[in-house]
């Protein structure tokens, strides 16, 4: 395998282009991924696009099924509560830290400000990146690489939670304006109230997932 200018060997270079895919919502629970498809769209060989499939399904993104082949994972309940037991370490621990002229403080203004205008428009989709922009916006207020990097998978198991819900109005809406509370917290230099009003938030977001994955089951 070959390096480029990042110093990435190439299978962890697609598997990094497919966790974006992951991440955008481009990508669903349960889709069967297409070998002959994504390496005629990735431009590599089979075996190249097999090593990152194989790195994803370690990290449990993807998962391997005989002779049926690959597919995108469907999260369960313990990896749901788990998710969110990471998140409210490193997004309450990053808010508690945080320093009121951090650049990152306005990327999250600016998350909020899409999501409301996309809101507005009835797209969900948008309001969902928008999200997730703004939630790796408060991981960059750590100024940690490392962090930065596990975030990126948890944001892709994210997403994969948020393809669970047939209504996604239901989940991120309530949530825009909640985001919008908590800047506005750090822009004023309150960065305790802000970490405490993530936990409120990221409470509720779990048990709001836990019940769609119950519903999913149920009509299973």
């Amino acid at each position: 395998m070959t390096d480029d200018g990042d110093g990435l060997p190439l299978a962890d270079r697609l598997a990094r282009r497919i966790r974006t895919l992951l991440i955008s919502g481009e990508l669903a629970p349960g889709q069967r991924l297409s070998e002959a498809a994504f390496s005629e769209r990735f431009d590599v060989s089979r075996n190249s696009l097999r090593e990152a499939f194989r790195l994803l399904t370690k990290d449990g993104l993807l998962r391997h099924e005989a002779n049926r082949g690959v597919f995108v994972a469907v999260p369960t309940m313990a990896s749901i509560i788990d998710i969110y037991r990471v998140r409210r370490m490193l997004e309450c621990g990053a808010l508690r830290q945080a320093w009121q002229q951090h650049p990152a403080i306005k990327v999250m203004r600016d998350a909020v400000n899409r999501a409301q205008r996309q809101r507005e428009q009835g797209d969900w989709i948008g309001v969902g990146s928008a999200n997730m922009t703004f939630h790796t916006a408060i991981i960059d207020l750590s100024d940690s690489v490392r962090l930065n990097e596990f975030y990126e998978r948890v944001s892709a198991e994210l997403r994969l939670c948020f393809g669970l819900l047939n209504d996604p109005e239901h989940l991120h809406s309530p949530f825009v304006d909640m985001n919008g509370a908590i800047v506005a917290l750090l822009e004023q230099d309150k960065p305790h109230e802000a970490a405490a009003q993530m936990e409120t938030y990221l409470n509720l977001a779990e048990r709001t997932m836990l019940k769609a994955l119950e519903r999913a089951s149920d009509q299973a």
